[in-house]
């Protein structure tokens, strides 16, 4: 965060760098290096992986990657962007990955099919606009655990903890605090990551 302008510069360094160095193929050279220019521009618009990750993680907040760039943006860009922020319509469901289609459409259940970063994904967004129920937050709960995933299983350990409070049952309170300790002690089984790897789900 911070680093929008160092990032820009660092681009049209590199897009200097490659023009620079053509020789006497430079006319050619340039045209490949707009055109990396333009490819460069076309991944920005994109509503960047991370975010779909900080979802999946119950970080809610806007995509800072792609709001500058919205007016620009393709209509499944759009849609996709908007569907992180739990605003999805179910018109623009069928713009979306097909993991996501059925949540955005209005669905409660998550994905039966597809990786572990989309279920989280499904389910972060149910929480956002309300509609997660107890068994999403339990999925969750177990897809985070079982990939290793400290940061979201966190977060969603943290979400079954409050139902279990809020439900009047002190056990079930007592027993998530134990994880969570074990959880933040470093004990949780599986592969050692603390979030997913970033990518579209």
């Amino acid at each position: 965060a911070g680093a929008p302008g160092l990032q820009q510069d660092a681009g049209r360094d590199q897009l200097r760098q490659r023009i620079a160095g053509c020789g006497q193929r430079r006319a050619a050279c340039r045209d490949g290096a707009l055109g990396f220019g333009q490819q460069r521009r076309a991944r920005r618009r994109r509503p960047p992986a991370q975010c779909a990750t900080r979802v999946a993680s119950l970080v809610f907040e806007p995509c800072v990657g792609f709001e500058p760039l919205r007016l620009d943006a393709t209509p499944d860009q759009h849609a996709y962007a908007d569907y992180l922020r739990g605003r999805a319509t179910p018109t623009s469901a069928p713009l979306l990955p097909e993991a996501q289609r059925a949540v955005a459409a209005g669905g409660t259940v998550l994905p039966a099919s597809g990786d572990a970063l989309s279920q989280l994904l499904a389910a972060g967004v149910l929480l956002q606009a309300g509609r997660a129920s107890p068994a999403v937050v339990n999925q969750a709960v177990e897809a985070a655990s079982a990939q290793g995933w400290r940061r979201p299983l966190l977060a969603w350990l943290g979400v079954q903890r409050k139902l279990a409070g809020q439900g009047g049952q002190p056990g079930d309170v007592a027993r998530i605090d134990r994880r969570i300790a074990r959880v933040e002690a470093g004990l949780n089984p599986g592969p050692a990551a603390a979030t997913p790897a970033a990518k579209a789900p």
